[in-house]
């Protein structure tokens, strides 16, 4: 396979792969830590309205939903890349800081949670991924 096409196809794929696995812990984590009484979580109106109402403990599945999608697309991303696999690992990181930069805009909340997300949940866990995904490959 050329190189460019697998490493284009290693970016979409850790964008995917990793975007599943953070729906899929934010799509649970209401079961888990129930939100507030009469919090609408459903909508992003109903998020805002009621974001007060959030303790910190209502904060700890959005944190791993960040932070494990991006470790899982790096460490997907850098073992499909066939060059640089470090970089395309944080490219992922990029992309997903990205969106939580928007959702911090987007959604207010407490600062000390949006810090920690941002430098946190991104980056420093996409070079993890990568880091994972070559020592994987060379054992």
């Amino acid at each position: 396979m050329n190189i460019t096409v697998k490493n284009m196809l290693a970016v979409v794929a850790g964008l995917v792969i990793g975007s599943i696995v953070n729906m899929g812990l934010i799509s649970i984590s209401g079961s888990i830590i129930p939100p507030p009484e009469g919090v609408d979580n459903t909508t992003m109106e109903g998020l805002k309205e009621s974001m007060h109402l959030f303790q910190s403990k209502h904060f700890i599945f959005p944190f791993l939903a960040h932070a494990l999608g991006t470790l899982v697309g790096a460490i997907i991303a850098a073992k499909i890349a066939a060059t640089h696999k470090i970089t395309f690992a944080l490219v992922i990181g990029v992309f997903f800081l990205i969106g939580g930069i928007v959702s911090v805009v987007m959604l207010p909340s407490p600062t000390w949670f949006s810090i920690l997300d941002l430098v946190g949940a991104y980056i420093p866990m996409a070079w993890l991924g990568g880091k994972i995904a070559i020592k994987k490959v060379s054992n």
